[in-house]
């Protein structure tokens, strides 16, 4: 046992003081009687003259001697060491997402794991600095290296849980840091990281070979939880005037469950569907409503589970409007036909352009290069541009070995037995996503560059078998959708918790206010007159509203992650292919006894109390 105010022991010079107490005689007041016979034992006491008389056994004197040592004993701080090493430094690592706040921890896992964490500040020795991280939508540091705790309690009292996925290994790199040092070209530990988390994290690769002294603190006890783990909006295809709204629902728990699944527009319910979903299952649903204006359309569950984040999600839904595409080709029958089925699309054909189309909002160039390069979103097929690509050689039949079909624009697309002729050899650029990959070069590539959406064609489709699949068509289909401006501007209101919403104003604007889905208002602010809106406090899941200026307008933020609404806690941190951290078991740094010295205190003091009152009563 050691202590950590061994001072206080001086106090107990108070003792003797008490036994005095005990010895001194007591001042007796004089009183006549009748007779002496029944006082003779009293008469006895005062017969001596001294001032002191002789210790005698007295419970009381025993309980307040008790009492008294147990007073100073609590100011010394007595502790035990436990098992825990000392180190040089300990960074705290909370888990502030989502799955943080779910209930079955009570009030939720994250004030368990801020708890906890209070835990190891108490236990902090007098030689030892702690910093504190915050692993939220973001990576904060919320206290940098300190030996104070009361900064270091004030920090982790700061801390909140948010609706937005963790960021885990943006921490963990934040923490590496600063518990690694290099000394004489070699890197050392100079200190260790506790993690406070369910772990509801995608694999951290990034962290894999890395040695972190890591102690992974598991919070959390069940996994009892249904959500949205998806949600959008298109045109229904069977009616023109309707609106299909397709969502997904999982089941993260072990038991079979049934929930009523309500769609609502603009906060009116309008239709519900029961649901029967079996353990660690999910599945589509689609509803068909009629839209007479831009709305929002929120899919709610009737669920009891153990986190709310994820029992709704919401989605702007604009009302689809023509899209004008220019065509520029010298006569390519299947690409023509594939434009017209698109959705909403006019198609306006020309043999050369000559102009940069500002009328139009998508323009197709079938292997021609333009007289003009276009000013709006473009679908280059076998043409490139020389800012777009540092180099270009010349394949010969490239194999296809790779596609991303969870990308928009290759949605329900397929490459198998599709064979190519030639195409065009480039590196993949850093303005654009590489979608369809050969050996030897990118096949497909879309992003953005000069402020205009851009999907590239390595090759001539017609020097191919892929006109032939049913996949082309919807591939262009997806495409028209992916380059319309009126699409790509409804994405924007429909984002991620902790993703940022930005937004092009049409008129400056030096002031906006922006109002959260709990009521609560932001007032921004500009130095200067601004066209662009940048909002990045987007970690509330719900509605948001939005006034600049004459723009009044409105954005959803969902969860929408499915790692997230898996709150089962998980036993190991997978780090890579080969890695992984435990969870630690109960590890005990320096137990300081005060407390419960000073509840044995009250209680004898209490005891006294009662035993005093019992003997004179």
């Amino acid at each position: 046992m050691n202590f950590l105010v061994p001072a206080a022991f001086a106090f107990a010079a108070a003792i003797p003081v008490v036994i005095v107490f005990y010895l001194l005689k007591r001042k007796r007041s004089l009183r006549v009687v009748s007779s002496t016979l029944l006082w003779q034992k009293f008469l006895a006491e005062t017969q001596a003259n001294a001032p002191f008389q002789r210790l005698r056994h007295n419970w009381l004197l025993i309980l307040q001697i008790l009492l008294l040592a147990l007073a100073v004993f609590a100011l010394a701080r007595p502790y035990f060491s436990g098992h825990a090493k000392s180190s040089a430094l300990r960074v705290l690592v909370l888990d502030g997402s989502a799955s943080m706040l779910a209930t079955d921890e009570k009030p939720n896992r994250f004030e368990k794991a801020r708890a906890e964490a209070l835990k190891w500040v108490d236990s902090l020795s007098q030689d030892e600095r702690m910093m504190i991280l915050l692993a939220g939508a973001k990576a904060e540091v919320k206290q940098s290296p300190t030996t104070d705790r009361a900064a270091l309690r004030r920090a982790i009292q700061s801390c909140q849980a948010s609706d937005s996925p963790t960021r885990l290994a943006e921490a963990l790199k934040t923490a590496a840091a600063f518990v690694f040092e290099k000394r004489e070209e070699a890197e050392i530990v100079a200190g260790e990281i506790h993690l406070f988390s369910d772990g509801a994290a995608p694999d951290l690769v990034e962290m894999a070979n890395k040695n972190l002294p890591l102690d992974y603190h598991r919070i959390g006890q069940g996994g009892n939880n249904l959500g949205v783990v998806g949600i959008d909006v298109r045109a229904n295809p069977d009616n023109a005037k309707e609106r299909a709204v397709y969502t997904k629902i999982a089941n993260l728990s072990t038991n079979a469950r049934q929930v009523d699944v309500e769609l609502l527009l603009d906060g009116q319910a309008i239709s519900m569907k029961p649901l029967d979903l079996g353990p660690t299952n999910s599945q589509p649903l689609v509803f068909t409503a009629p839209q007479s204006k831009d709305g929002v359309f929120t899919v709610r569950l009737s669920a009891t589970d153990d986190l709310a984040a994820d029992n709704q999600a919401s989605i702007v839904s604009l009302l689809p409007v023509p899209v004008k595409v220019l065509l520029v080709t010298r006569g390519n029958r299947f690409l023509e036909k594939a434009l017209r089925a698109a959705p909403n699309a006019r198609i306006t054909t020309v043999p050369q352009l000559t102009d940069p189309a500002a009328a139009f909002d998508i323009v197709v160039l079938d292997d021609i290069v333009p007289g003009v390069w276009p000013g709006a979103n473009t679908l280059a097929i076998h043409v490139t541009r020389t800012n777009w690509f540092s180099a270009v050689s010349r394949v010969e039949a490239p194999a296809i070995v790779d596609w991303k079909n969870t990308h928009p624009l290759l949605r329900f697309v397929n490459f198998d037995n599709v064979r190519i002729s030639e195409s065009l050899g480039v590196k993949a650029p850093a303005w654009g996503v590489t979608l369809l990959e050969a050996q030897q070069t990118p096949l497909i590539v879309a992003g953005d560059i000069d402020q205009h959406r851009l999907v590239w064609l390595s090759f001539d489709p017609l020097q191919s078998e892929w006109p032939l699949r049913i996949s082309y068509p919807i591939f262009i289909a997806n495409t028209v959708e992916w380059l319309n401006p009126a699409s790509s501007s409804a994405g924007q209101f429909t984002l991620r918790s902790g993703e940022p919403f930005r937004l092009a104003l049409t008129q400056p604007v030096t002031s906006a206010r922006v109002t959260r889905p709990d009521g609560s208002a932001k007032d921004l602010a500009f130095e200067k007159p601004t066209t662009e809106l940048l909002f990045g406090d987007t970690t509330q899941q719900g509605t948001y509203r939005v006034r600049a200026g004459t723009n009044d307008l409105t954005f959803c933020v969902n969860l929408l992650d499915s790692i997230e609404s898996d709150i089962q806690p998980r036993d190991e941190l997978p780090m890579g292919r080969y890695g992984s951290v435990t969870a630690t078991t109960v590890k005990r740094a320096n137990l300081e006894l005060w407390r419960w010295i000073t509840l044995a205190g009250l209680a004898v003091l209490l005891f006294e109390w009662w035993w005093y009152h019992k003997r004179t009563a």
